[in-house]
């Protein structure tokens, strides 16, 4: 029996899923994270060999003497994965210390954290992708600036969400990002006028795409987490062929293998020049994990099909015989502030939209500044049904 430590498997709520798949195909299943035991679901614990809490997980040490531990006590580690941006890094560090045999180690892994040396595949394989810099001086930015023209955006070329992002109009606005930034290393890049579209899927060792799907947003992140507003974004089961061969060509740059991956690219809202014209595909950024929230639970409402399955089945068998359902949907997550005053409540949500309501709740605090607090995901055969119940769920007293 291969061993596969999973680190926070409780957290998202929802990754006890990919521990299950992984359970059901013979896998043994070690959990680390920092909830006390009573604390996780009982699926989490249904699922789990054993669960090591690790109180504190930000002490890399404490990590390093869990995996032992598993080690010692249950033979060589065959996998470790988190499916989390926040942990790849750590993630590979585990790898090279303990020799697992699987998974990206660190010199792999930067180039899936660091934007510069994302943009340095990106160019090498001839994939369009917005103008940067890394001098980030004052002078720097000027020049980059009449380059590009304004606005200009920065932010942490090791970052994960919209941590610490700043838009800048004039010469003022870098004159107040230079005076709030922190010490960390930044990214300054040419502002794409575009709307935000993803690829997402599983890949197997030959980074060949055992599923793909897709997920357009109302709003960039940035934008949610600085204004403080609700979001809306859906999962649309049928995928563009350009963004097919797109997101095709971006996992064989990056030589991804047996992952779950979330590629973030712009549709064009103008003419750009030397980028593309209106309704081109521009990619944003490559994250190699899946989207986040319940995303995951998202992509098997529109498609008729299990994603942890797939994903456990590339693991095992690097093939998955698990295939979307001809019939697909329109899956919608609509979620709402707490400080808002919205014009249907809770109940006359439910009441009305009953047969397609999937999965609802309270996001997570750590989650909630960029997805918002209470979550409606739903599904509908078309984008027009789908489109009412987002304006029924957002619409605000007037």
């Amino acid at each position: 029996m291969k061993n596969f430590v999973f680190i926070s498997p409780h957290f998202p709520d929802n990754f006890w899923k990919f521990c299950l798949a992984l359970k059901d195909r013979g896998f043994n299943v070690l959990g680390i994270g920092d909830a006390p035991f009573n604390e996780i679901s009982d699926e989490c614990k249904f699922v789990l060999t054993e669960y090591y809490v690790c109180p504190n997980m930000d002490e890399f040490e404490n990590e390093v003497e869990a995996v032992r531990y598993f080690k010692e006590k249950y033979g060589p580690i065959d996998y470790l994965e988190s499916n989390n941006e926040y942990w790849l890094e750590k993630d590979a560090k585990l790898r090279e210390i303990f020799d697992i045999p699987h998974g990206p180690y660190t010199k792999q892994v930067q180039y899936f954290k660091k934007k510069s040396l994302q943009k340095e595949i990106l160019i090498k394989n001839n994939i369009k992708c917005a103008d940067y810099t890394l001098d980030i001086t004052k002078e720097g930015l000027e020049k980059f600036a009449k380059k590009v023209g304004f606005p200009i955006f920065a932010k942490p070329d090791n970052g994960v969400g919209a941590i610490g992002t700043f838009k800048m109009n004039s010469s003022d606005d870098i004159d107040e990002f230079l005076s709030k930034k922190d010490d960390s290393q930044y990214i300054a890049e040419q502002f794409i006028d575009g709307k935000i579209i993803s690829f997402d899927g599983i890949c197997n060792s030959h980074s060949d795409l055992l599923f793909f799907t897709s997920h357009e947003f109302s709003d960039n992140i940035s934008n949610i987490v600085k204004t403080g507003a609700d979001e809306m974004y859906f999962c649309t089961g049928d995928v563009d062929v350009t963004l097919e061969q797109l997101g095709r060509q971006v996992v064989k740059a990056f030589n991804l293998q047996n992952r779950f991956f979330h590629i973030e690219f712009f549709i064009l809202n103008k003419d750009h020049k030397g980028l593309g014209n209106k309704g081109d595909y521009i990619i944003l950024e490559p994250n190699m994990r899946p989207a986040g929230g319940y995303t995951t639970d998202m992509i098997n409402y529109a498609n008729s099909l299990n994603c942890y399955t797939i994903y456990a089945d590339s693991i095992a068998y690097d093939s998955t015989l698990e295939q979307p359902h001809d019939k697909k949907y329109f899956a919608i997550c609509s979620s709402r502030r707490y400080n808002n005053l919205y014009r249907f409540s809770d109940e006359e949500i439910i009441e009305k939209y009953a047969p397609n309501i999937c999965m609802r709740g309270v996001f997570p605090k750590i989650l909630s500044s960029a997805m918002g607090d209470i979550y409606y995901i739903a599904k509908f055969n078309t984008k027009e049904e789908m489109f009412e119940f987002d304006k029924y769920v957002r619409e605000k007293n007037s």
